[in-house]
């Protein structure tokens, strides 16, 4: 790790912090959207098409942090997270391709993609090196953590179907979903520049709204949310 020791005004991401997340988070969003496409009931064409559309959707959130625009305009990282959201559930009830996505995808995946929240570890390491609020990154990074840890047996509970899995999974997801939200408010709350902070603390600005951090929020919190409605329309669908 290199030192900053005399560095003036604020510190630099570490080199080595920064490769290891690019190379993490990209792997992961990758991973993530290319699982929920290839484990659900498409057709070929359907999962070329929602495949093309994530990867631009991926692309796009890449190069609009590389040029800066998330850390000039910290309202368009609020954007980032909740069109694909808004835009993903409607689609579902409009568009045959996701809502077979929603609905075909088997519900111990949309469960255990939430493993990948264990990306919260890198909140911890960010909020030590002095570039993240420590409200923030002590509840978004502990929270994802553990309902990534829970994810785990929650995913085989509803695959075995064993006693009272409907309620656990349920509970799971309502936590999940929550944790995500309180932490996208937080986040906005906390970012220097923001038009709704509403938490001041030091830190250095806008860290997540710089690559490769924004990934987490322009494209794996949105995915996590999609997968946390779909959970729950597939746990409603089953009761009915």
């Amino acid at each position: 790790l290199q030192g900053r020791i005399g560095s003036p005004g604020p510190r630099k991401e570490d080199a080595m912090i920064a490769v290891v997340a690019a190379i993490v988070l990209t792997a992961l969003a990758v991973g993530t959207a290319g699982a929920l496409i290839l484990a659900s009931p498409l057709d070929r064409g359907g999962a070329t098409r929602l495949g093309l559309v994530a990867a631009a959707w991926l692309v796009t959130i890449a190069i609009l942090a590389a040029s800066g625009l998330f850390a000039r305009v910290v309202p368009a990282i609020g954007i980032a997270v909740i069109a694909p959201v808004v835009i993903g559930a409607f689609g579902a009830l409009r568009v045959p391709a996701l809502r077979t996505l929603a609905l075909g995808t088997p519900l111990a995946l949309l469960v255990v993609l939430h493993a990948g929240r264990l990306l919260g570890a890198f909140f911890l390491v960010l909020h030590t090196d002095g570039r993240l609020p420590a409200t923030f990154a002590r509840s978004a990074g502990w929270g994802d953590i553990a309902v990534a840890a829970l994810s785990l047996p929650v995913a085989w509970m509803a695959l075995r179907r064993v006693p009272h899995w409907r309620a656990i999974t349920l509970s799971w997801n309502v936590i999940g979903f929550i944790d995500l939200v309180a932490a996208v408010a937080i986040g906005l709350g906390s970012a220097p520049g923001s038009p709704v902070r509403f938490i001041f603390e030091a830190s250095a600005p806008n860290t997540m709204a710089t690559r490769p951090w924004m990934l987490i929020p322009g494209f794996l919190v949105p995915v996590y949310l999609l997968a946390h409605l779909a959970v729950f329309a597939r746990i409603a669908a089953r009761d009915r």
